[in-house]
């Protein structure tokens, strides 16, 4: 094993490892190097990118991974301008997406904050009319108390009934996080809601104050936005621009062994400056710096040795597969809802998917690249479901093409199909996750030079990543209000805004 970048004397912001090439870690690079840093980043897998992954079908472009990236959040967005995608930045064709529920496929409602309505006629058509009645009991109810945090579920259920949760909170929180809405956070996954919670007696007017504050404050252009070619190209374009500014970009070495040490003084006497020894593949690096970008498991299989605190902590948080089928048809055999960008689907109606897009109408540049062509994907698996998960590619094809029929009608047989598996993908943000976040970061802090981002932590959409990734490098030079920010008010990762 060869000891190699002593970074002893490099001046400036030193060198600084970056461990994990996912979105997160390589947004911290690019940063770092801005700043003047020289940057090697390790990655365990052979690709960069994590969970954004681009691929093919029938001769099209498609996303494997995620999709598109909320756009009312300045991050994502300017990071693809400043990594030269500017002209391939591109918002959906169509945003209009429904529901399957109660046997049939209904318009998404409009006037909701994360499914949390302002009024009960904005839910008209999705819930039963009992379900409208018990919404409209939430302004005689007595204040619900929700302390340091509260389930989302349970809260909106006590306020406005469960069916509420279960028809429509249920799904567009399974969409991001899939998980469960009776477990999730309302103040990491959903701040706005936790905070008239905390305010307000009645649920449903402190929604309409969110939204009277929406519309004074509106803000222009899309709520979302996808890349030509997809997604997985901005991962693709970030390392591109970081090697092309002098970082090193290592693929296939996974990290053995985080350290801090104390490096050889002058007099060989073991008094020279603190710093961290990264063991990967068959090198060993010392960096003045450290940024873990990985999912929690790992970031707690380093930290055992010099943190204990924070590994148990890490060690601690759960995660949630799932899979995507991605489906391609010949477009004459095949009839969708027109401009339909896909539906979501409660888990109480019983389905096995739990939403479908339909890529080819949703994004403008997969239909104009393959105008013979449609592509779908639906999503499989959620916080718990394991069984569904074991089963083989086919199996999944098969749900999948069920469970499309039943909705839509869709009975043509596919040209091509591919099955992508995110094993332990999503982490789950649990009633108490910002407590346990700021524990973590308090343990790091005590450890001069390292800092962590990435989904474990502020949020799991590519925004909060990037954001959380931005706080970590502040935190390198000293500056710890981005993180004590994020701490406080997590990054919420879908937008559930009014008239949506």
């Amino acid at each position: 094993m060869r000891e190699v970048e002593s970074s002893a004397g490099t001046g400036g912001a030193g060198h600084v490892i970056v461990v994990g090439a996912g979105v997160a870690g390589l947004a911290a690079a690019h940063r770092l190097l801005r700043r003047g840093a020289r940057v090697t980043v390790l990655e365990a897998s052979d690709r960069v990118g994590g969970k954004l992954l681009p691929g093919e079908i029938a001769g099209a472009r498609v996303d494997l991974g995620a999709e598109s990236m909320l756009a009312r959040r300045p991050e994502a967005v300017a990071l693809a301008r400043e990594v030269g995608l500017t002209d391939r930045l591109q918002p959906p064709a169509t945003a209009t997406a429904s529901l399957w529920t109660r046997g049939a496929l209904r318009p998404m409602p409009k006037g909701h904050v994360m499914g949390v309505p302002g009024t009960a006629a904005a839910l008209s058509g999705v819930l039963s009319d009992e379900g409208l009645a018990r919404v409209e009991r939430d302004a005689d109810l007595p204040r619900t108390e929700v302390g340091d945090d509260v389930a989302v579920g349970e809260f909106v259920a006590a306020r406005l009934g469960r069916e509420v949760v279960d028809r429509l909170v249920e799904p567009l929180l399974g969409g991001v996080y899939a998980g469960d809405a009776y477990r999730i956070s309302m103040r990491s996954a959903v701040p706005q809601l936790f905070q008239v919670a905390r305010t307000h007696t009645s649920l449903t007017e402190g929604v309409r104050e969110i939204q009277a504050r929406m519309a004074a404050g509106r803000q222009t252009g899309p709520v979302f936005m996808g890349i030509e070619g997809g997604i997985g190209t901005l991962p693709l374009a970030l390392a591109d621009s970081v090697r092309a500014a002098g970082g090193v970009v290592l693929t296939g070495t996974p990290v053995r062994e985080l350290r801090r040490v104390t490096t050889d003084g002058p007099d060989g006497a073991g008094a020279g400056p603190e710093t961290w020894r990264v063991v990967a593949g068959d090198r060993v690096l010392h960096g003045d710096a450290v940024v873990l970008a990985v999912p929690a498991p790992a970031a707690a299989a380093l930290l055992r040795a010099d943190a204990p605190a924070a590994a148990a902590e890490l060690a601690a948080v759960e995660y949630a597969s799932m899979a995507l089928v991605t489906l391609a048809y010949r477009r004459s055999d095949t009839a969708l809802p027109e401009g339909s960008s896909g539906f979501l689907v409660p888990p109480v109606d019983g389905r096995t998917i739990k939403a479908s897009t339909f890529a080819s109408q949703k994004w403008g540049w997969v239909a104009e690249e393959n105008p013979d062509v449609l592509v779908l994907r639906t999503s499989v698996g959620r916080y718990g479901e394991t069984e569904i998960l074991e089963r083989d590619d086919a199996g999944l094809v098969d749900v999948s093409r069920h469970d499309l029929r039943a909705a839509t009608g869709l009975d043509a047989t596919p040209l091509e199909t591919r099955v992508t598996r995110w094993t332990d993908g999503l982490p789950q943000y649990p009633v108490g996750h910002h407590a346990r976040v700021a524990r973590i970061r308090e343990h790091v802090a005590k450890l001069p030079g390292l800092a962590v981002c990435g989904a474990p932590y502020d949020g799991v959409g590519i925004p909060a990543c990037i954001a959380s990734a931005y706080a970590a490098v502040d935190q390198i030079h000293g500056d710890l209000s981005g993180v004590q920010e994020l701490t406080a008010h997590p990054v919420q990762s879908l937008h559930g805004g009014a008239g949506e």
